[in-house]
């Protein structure tokens, strides 16, 4: 039988609050949302002039990442380059950049998912997030 790590609230947390200073310190206004390994929601944070829009987006996002065990950028660039049946994937629904799965020891343990700025930025406040694992 195999062993994982899974996440822990402290861990939600300290990802969070990492997210949220990053996002801050630019000026960015974003969701924040964190997904365990199979997509479901742990954690999500509306900042103060983030869109409505943006928490069902970020945590799409996050789903994604968490099932497909890879950036959700991976899938936007596929459809971008004229695979546009991979719309009708089933369950992923947050295919823009933005979603980054959460790998510790190997494992796939979930994904932080942002929305609110350019995609770019998104994802980047998604790293900063997961780099407070220190895994």
């Amino acid at each position: 039988m195999k062993t994982k790590p899974l996440l822990a609230l402290e861990d939600l947390r300290r990802m969070a609050a990492a997210a949220e200073a990053h996002a801050l310190a630019q000026g960015w206004a974003v969701t924040i949302a964190i997904a365990d390994d199979g997509g479901h929601p742990l954690w999500l944070q509306r900042l103060d002039g983030a869109p409505p829009v943006s928490a069902h987006i970020a945590a799409a996002k996050a789903r994604t990442a968490a099932l497909g065990r890879r950036e959700s950028k991976v899938y936007e660039d596929v459809i971008n380059q004229g695979r546009t049946s991979f719309l009708s994937a089933p369950e992923l629904q947050g295919m823009l950049e933005g979603g980054v799965p959460i790998v510790v020891d190997g494992h796939c343990i979930g994904a932080v998912g942002v929305s609110g700025v350019k995609s770019t930025e998104d994802a980047e406040i998604a790293r900063a997030g997961i780099a407070a694992l220190g895994a």
